[in-house]
């Protein structure tokens, strides 16, 4: 009898053992943390990880229905029949409640779009996030180089994905187009602590799905700003740590009021010495959000702010500095005229060399945005986005020049003492005051038959008022300080409109999407272009049409593959322009983009493995050869291509312990390259360029192999530990492929530490440091190069850009 009874009481508790698991995500693919998931009459449930994975144990075997519910999203049953642990997966559809007032789902990718990207989540975010700029959270991702003028990620700071120069990178905010009208870049010291604002980001490699802005020639970055927070909360980050380094960030929200009003703040601070001397940061910005939530709309007002002081460390170091060569350091000194402060200068700076020793050689500049984003559900199956943008620039730069030309500035020799005199050391500003500013509209259609359609476009017009003014001067009357030596003004009208389509048959998912692009851009007054002041009026049109198209098959719940082909062009940016006549005026850029793909998702790991080809048309690169107004400008080459595979994936080898990684193998080419190269006689006359043809070469700053690994270990409830890997191979300095200029490969590692919890009646208290380059790797991930030839002899000058050593930075991140 006893028997009986141990043996019923092991099978009861056999049968209360069995769990139900998966995970929560939304129609995007993306996982949602916070789902109820709850067994309909049962006082049973949980709550969603940050991952979307939930588990409820000491369920006995019978049918049950799983429930999973979440604000703004509509609510999912499953009935299961549970005779043994199961894995029940939810995909939740958002209500137009939830979905963004803003434009971004039609610039972003999904699960089923046939095309490369990757996610990178507000939890991701936040773990990274310990104040260097926005780039630094890419660092870790496929087929990316980060790079950092200051050596330690605050201040100027830029990446290239794929080898690809930032220029070539769309980039959007909510949908907006950041994208500068001229230089075409983005220049995040503009917008400092913005990851603080950021709630998720995708990285599209490739031609992509971007849809505003200018063509992506190497990737889109889509950011998403607003989560929606139910209820009150308050964030303070602080984190500081090597070179005086300190980060001060407070988030704060009323969550919702009414059911129908949010309003969201942040205000932050960054300050830091920088690696290199003398190349600080000092930056402020805010960010400031108010929502109404109709039943059928949505209408949001966001302003942001990024105001920066940076001292410059543009220049670079000298190849002869950075190896530590004090013979050849003093012949660069006389190759260039240094003067004995600045020879001084040189050999006494190490490393963190920095060729500007004027106090204010700085960089100022102040970026103010305003968003107003408008969303209305129009039926079941039909709604409607639009947004209005403004953004308001202005600063400058100051320089001081020694013993420059009274030329460049308009000024005629005088005459002192008898001399006559034309030379000068001064103070100059260089200014940008520019406005950008325009709309973005889209209608959605999501049907019930597998078709979604997305309608859309935008216009958007850029004024940049760029001038000058020198300061001081030795040799300058008082009425003339602060006249303008150069003034021109340029105007930039960009439209667009595009149609996206998506049908889902069976197992195939049919993807098109054309976009029609049209620009007017014109410059007109003097500038300042290879030491001369030269008018400059030119006024240039053009239409592009980027078409894409793909398709994508689903074997099953875990795997797909995906092939797409996409077409895009692109104008010149400003210097092509400014540096080169009407008659020599280079030809638009064209992309021919081919991508296919395998992914795949399971319980305990992904994989993400893609091919590419980038086929280029007249794609600008530098030459040396000078144009007709005397500069060193970019030049279209007939043929270049890219050619690459990359490999993204990830495994839980067990409930603690996760590896991720990733591997980008690439070929970057172009056919037939001609360099050119300045020469001189011994007296230092100019004689006509050397010609030298190369064959095909490697593009520049395309390293063939880029390598990340990261192990992330959580040995008890709430520790953290990552160990952060990251190998790129060598990069060539130019287009010659010559080991005599170019960067060496480096691995580098970072080690990240945290530990969270609650007391004192905060949610969330998080202790964390980070250990930025754990091996103490010396290294340089950017540079430049330029030579000449002097009576038959060449002379090589490689600029590098040193990066910190190990370095640190701690945390400490409150959560009301």
């Amino acid at each position: 009898m006893k028997a009986l009874t141990a043996a019923l009481l092991l099978s009861s508790s056999a049968i209360a053992q069995l769990q139900i698991s998966g995970k929560v995500q939304n129609d995007y693919g993306e996982a949602l943390q916070g789902v109820t998931v709850s067994i309909k009459g049962k006082n049973t449930g949980t709550i969603s990880k940050s991952g979307g994975q939930y588990t409820i144990k000491n369920l006995k075997s019978g049918t049950y229905d799983v429930r999973a519910s979440f604000f703004g999203y509509e609510t999912l049953t499953k009935t299961i029949v549970l005779e043994e642990n199961q894995v029940i997966n939810f995909s939740l559809n958002s209500t137009f409640f939830m979905q963004e007032g803003i434009d971004v789902r039609a610039v972003r990718a999904n699960k089923k779009t046939p095309t490369t990207y990757t996610n990178i989540s507000a939890e991701d975010i936040e773990k990274q996030n310990y104040g260097q700029d926005l780039p630094y959270l890419l660092e870790s991702m496929p087929a990316t180089v980060v790079t950092s003028d200051a050596g330690a990620g605050i201040g100027y700071t830029s990446f290239r994905i794929r080898g690809v120069d930032p220029t070539r990178t769309n980039v959007t905010v909510d949908g907006i187009p950041m994208n500068d009208g001229e230089s075409q870049g983005v220049f995040w010291v503009n917008m400092p602590d913005f990851s603080s604002s950021v709630e998720s980001m995708q990285v599209q490699r490739g031609v992509g799905t971007s849809s505003n802005g200018g063509g992506a020639f190497g990737a889109s970055i889509n950011i998403a700003t607003n989560k929606l927070q139910q209820k009150p909360y308050a964030v303070i980050d602080n984190s500081g740590g090597s070179f005086n380094s300190i980060r001060n960030s407070v988030n704060v929200g009323t969550g919702m009021i009414n059911n129908k009003f949010t309003v969201d703040a942040r205000l932050s601070r960054i300050k830091s010495d920088g690696y290199i001397d003398r190349a600080s940061a000092d930056l402020k910005s805010y960010f400031l959000s108010g929502a109404y939530h109709g039943k059928k709309s949505t209408l949001r007002l966001n302003i942001f702010s990024g105001k920066e002081k940076t001292y410059q460390a543009w220049y670079g170091t000298p190849e002869s500095r950075v190896n530590g060569d004090e013979q050849e350091m003093i012949a660069y000194a006389g190759r260039n005229g240094l003067s004995d402060s600045d020879v001084e200068n040189l050999l006494n700076s190490g490393r963190t060399y920095n060729a500007y020793t004027y106090e204010n050689e700085t960089d100022n500049y102040q970026q103010d945005h305003y968003q107003l984003h408008y969303a209305y559900q129009l039926s079941k199956n039909w709604n409607m986005k639009a947004a209005a943008h403004y953004t308001r620039g202005l600063g400058y730069y100051e320089n001081y020049e020694t013993d420059d030309k009274f030329s460049k500035y308009g000024y005629a020799p005088i005459v002192v003492n008898g001399d006559s005199i034309d030379r000068m050391d001064l103070i100059r500003r260089r200014w940008l005051d520019n406005h950008f500013g325009g709309g973005i509209f889209n209608f959605n259609y999501k049907g019930n038959k597998g078709l979604e359609l997305v309608l859309g476009g935008g216009i958007n017009k850029y004024v940049g008022d760029h001038f000058g003014d020198v300061i001081w001067a030795e040799y300058m009357p008082d009425n003339q300080k602060g006249d303008k030596y150069y003034d021109n003004t340029s105007t930039k009208y960009d439209g667009n409109l595009y149609a996206k389509a998506t049908y889902q048959w069976k197992k195939f998912t049919f993807f098109a999407d054309a976009q029609y692009r049209h620009i007017d851009y014109q410059f007109e007054g003097i500038d300042e272009v290879s030491g001369q002041i030269i008018n400059l009026d030119q006024r240039v049109f053009y239409n592009f049409m980027n078409p894409k198209a793909g398709l994508s098959y689903r074997f099953n719940g875990n795997h797909s593959v995906y092939a797409s082909y996409a077409i895009a062009n692109r104008e010149p940016v400003r210097k092509d322009f400014r540096e080169k006549t009407i008659a020599n005026r280079p030809e638009h850029e064209v992309l021919y983009n081919l991508e296919a793909g395998y992914r795949l998702t399971h319980k305990k790991a992904f994989l993400n493995a893609n091919i590419y080809h980038m086929l280029y048309e007249n794609q600008l690169v530098l030459t040396g050869e000078i144009n007709d107004v005397g500069g060193y400008t970019r030049t279209n080459v007939d043929e270049s291509y890219r050619l690459g595979l990359e490999i993204e994936g990830g495994y839980q080898v067990y409930e603690k312990l996760g590896i991720t990684g990733n591997l980008a193998l690439s070929q970057n080419k172009i056919e037939n390259f001609t360099e050119y190269v300045d020469s001189y006689d011994a007296s230092f006359n100019t004689i006509p360029q050397e010609v030298i043809e190369y064959g095909t070469t490697d593009l520049a700053f395309s390293p063939s192999i880029i390598a990340g690994l990261s192990l992330n270990y959580a040995p008890v409830k709430g520790v953290r530990v990552s160990l952060i890997n990251k190998y790129v191979g060598k990069q060539y300095l130019d287009n010659t492929s010559e080991d005599s200029r170019a960067l060496d490969a480096y691995f580098v590692s970072h080690l990240d530490l945290s530990y969270s919890f609650k007391s004192l009646g905060f949610e969330e208290i998080t202790v964390g440091g980070r250990i930025n380059n754990l091996f103490n790797e010396m290294y340089e991930n950017n540079g430049y190069t330029f030579s000449y030839i002097v009576g038959g002899d060449r002379t090589q000058e490689n600029f590098y850009y040193p990066q910190a050593g190990t370095n640190f930075m701690v945390r400490l991140l409150l959560k009301l």
